[in-house]
C-alpha cells in the first residue's frame, strides 16, 4: 500500500525569538545577534564582510571576503560562512572584552611579615568622575582597606608597598 503524500513543513532551526528577523541573502545574513554584509573592499577590487553584533553601530570585524566563480562577483554567504563568522566576532568581542578588563583591573601580591597581602586597583572610567578604587585583602580573602584615587594611580610592587607601609592611608 503506498504512502500518501505528505507535506513537509520546514523547521525553524534557528535559536531565534519571534521578534528576532533573520536574512538569508547572498550578501545579507542574520541572526544569532549578528549581521554579516559583504561590502566592497574600497582599498582594492576585492570584496570584504563586515560582522556587526545587534544593537551596534560599528562593525566588530572586517574581513576580506572571496571572489566568486567568476571573479568579479563576491561568492554568496551560507550557513557554514555566516556560522564562522559569528564565531570568529565574538571571539573578537571576547578579546576585546578581556583586554579592557585587564586595563581597569590590575592586582599586586606582595609579602608582608604579617603574611601576603592583595593590592587591586579598579579604575571606574566615568565620564564625569573617573576615579579608582584602591583596596587590600588577606591571604584569607578579608578587606583590610579600601580607599579612593586619582584614575591614572600606577599600580605596582613599589606603590603597594609604599601603601602597605603607610598603613594604608590615601596616596598623595
Amino acid at each position: 500500500m503506498p504512502y500518501p503524500l505528505q507535506r513537509v513543513i520546514p523547521l525553524n532551526i534557528n535559536e531565534e525569538s519571534e521578534d528576532d528577523l533573520v536574512v538569508n541573502e547572498p550578501r545579507l545574513w542574520t541572526g544569532k545577534g549578528w549581521t554579516a554584509r559583504v561590502i566592497k573592499n574600497e582599498d582594492d577590487e576585492g570584496w570584504a564582510v563586515a560582522m556587526i553584533k545587534d544593537g551596534e553601530s560599528e562593525p566588530a570585524l572586517v574581513g576580506p571576503w572571496t571572489m566568486g566563480r567568476n571573479k568579479k562577483d563576491p561568492k554568496p554567504l551560507d550557513a557554514a560562512a555566516f556560522n564562522t563568522l559569528v564565531k570568529t566576532a565574538s571571539e573578537v568581542l571576547r578579546r576585546h572584552e578581556q583586554q579592557l578588563h585587564a586595563q581597569y583591573h590590575k592586582r599586586v601580591s606582595v609579602n608582608t611579615p604579617d603574611g601576603r597581602i592583595e593590592v587591586t586597583l579598579d579604575i571606574v572610567p566615568d565620564e564625569y568622575d573617573p576615579h579608582a578604587i584602591l583596596a587590600a585583602s588577606d591571604a584569607a580573602g578579608d578587606e583590610i582597606a579600601r580607599v579612593r584615587v586619582a584614575p591614572n594611580f600606577k599600580l605596582n610592587l613599589a606603590s603597594a608597598s609604599a601603601w602597605i607601609d603607610d598603613e594604608f592611608r590615601k596616596p598623595g
